[in-house]
């Protein structure tokens, strides 16, 4: 089954991430371009992750997970190999109406990490449903290298017009306009 594309705005929405490792860490990286309301419990933490910790402020306990652990989380966090813990957690995240993923286990997922392109208020996400992240890899780094350095200075200036021109259809139409003439400006293919 293919997974729903979805922008979830994550303010005041707490997270926790079990685990302490390379991929923990990687999972850490992504969250922290939308929030930093980001907790961690794992008994060890690689250097990589006790730095981004430390940088960033976030609360973290150095010890096994516990049941219970997850309670007031909405987005849940499995980066350890245990598969039956990954099970044992993703079960008790039903229970609190969490969000759970878990690394490698599609069966444990009620959502994945898609592969994304973020410059300032544009995000571009890639996801193959598991089936070649490989691909989606390769396609956003293909993707970030087509975004021209002028896009965060346009999408200043067309949030600037959203929030002072009257709402209606000659709003609409200028926006569309300005937007398409972007594109054919900045992503020209024989260019």
């Amino acid at each position: 089954m293919a997974y729903f594309p979805a922008f979830i705005k994550l303010d005041g929405e707490k997270i926790l991430i079990i685990g302490g490792g390379k991929i923990a860490h990687e999972k850490l990286l992504h969250l922290l371009d939308f929030t930093k309301d980001i907790s961690i419990v794992a008994k060890e933490f690689c250097d990589d992750m006790s730095n981004a910790i430390e940088k960033n402020g976030l609360n973290f306990i150095k010890r096994e997970y516990n049941e219970g652990d997850i309670k007031g989380f909405k987005i849940i966090i499995i980066a350890v190999d245990d598969i039956p813990l990954q099970k044992r957690i993703y079960q008790e995240s039903k229970k609190y109406n969490s969000f759970c993923n878990a690394v490698d286990s599609v069966d444990y997922c009620d959502f994945i990490f898609p592969s994304y392109v973020k410059k300032d208020d544009l995000t571009i996400a890639i996801s193959t449903s598991g089936a070649s992240p490989a691909l989606a890899k390769h396609l956003r780094i293909y993707l970030s290298k087509l975004i021209p350095s002028s896009i965060s200075a346009f999408l200043k200036e067309m949030k600037k017009l959203r929030k002072t021109l009257p709402k209606g259809k000659e709003r609409m139409k200028m926006l569309d306009e300005k937007a398409k003439k972007y594109i054919d400006e900045n992503f020209n293919p024989s260019a």
